[in-house]
């Protein structure tokens, strides 16, 4: 990495070392290595374990990959066309308690957890991602005839390392690992709660 990333308490290298550049190349991924991205995902805590994330996705070269380029907005497609693989981030909003369906107030965060433990076990893997928010989420509802209780939180792009000139040039100067905010900006204890 070309600038270090160093965290105020001792934590494993794996959460300072992964990132998420756009300068991706579209190396073949095989199916096993996916699924691996996948599986790390399943493993992921979820309130009463009612595992809410779902994922769609499509790899360089295959019959829907334009048609996933398509649920990207511009910007993002102008760089996420060179990668592996596209994933989309869809949740259930609802689940089944004893035989009515309920809405389940937990499946935006649950998701997410599902999202770390993917992008982590990719990063393990040699492997980079890049989530997007900036995708047509109504484009992606009608294409995968998604129910009315299920949402689209955005996509992931995936790929080894790429050409950063490939990028334009605004983009290259941000291609290298940010930052984070302080943990005083973000942890409270106590009732001292401020934005």
């Amino acid at each position: 990495m070309s600038q270090p990333r160093i965290p105020d308490y001792p934590i494993d290298a794996q959460f300072i070392e992964r990132w998420s550049p756009r300068a991706l190349a579209n190396d073949p991924l095989d199916d096993e290595t996916l699924l691996s991205f996948f599986e790390a995902a399943r493993w992921s805590p979820s309130a009463y374990n009612i595992q809410p994330w779902r994922f769609a996705y499509s790899k360089h070269g295959s019959d829907s990959w334009e048609d996933y380029l398509e649920f990207l907005i511009e910007f993002n497609r102008s760089w996420a066309q060179h990668a592996s693989a596209l994933v989309v981030i869809i949740s259930k909003t609802t689940s089944v308690n004893g035989e009515q369906e309920v809405g389940n107030p937990s499946h935006s965060f649950d998701t997410g957890a599902a999202w770390a433990n993917l992008a982590q076990q990719a990063h393990l893997k040699g492997w980079l991602t890049h989530c997007m928010g900036g995708v047509h989420h109504d484009k992606i509802k009608a294409a995968l005839k998604l129910p009315d209780n299920y949402v689209v939180h955005g996509m992931v792009a995936i790929g080894k390392p790429g050409d950063k000139s490939r990028l334009p040039d605004f983009l290259q100067d941000k291609e290298i690992p940010s930052g984070r905010l302080q943990l005083e900006k973000t942890v409270i204890e106590g009732l001292n709660f401020s934005l």
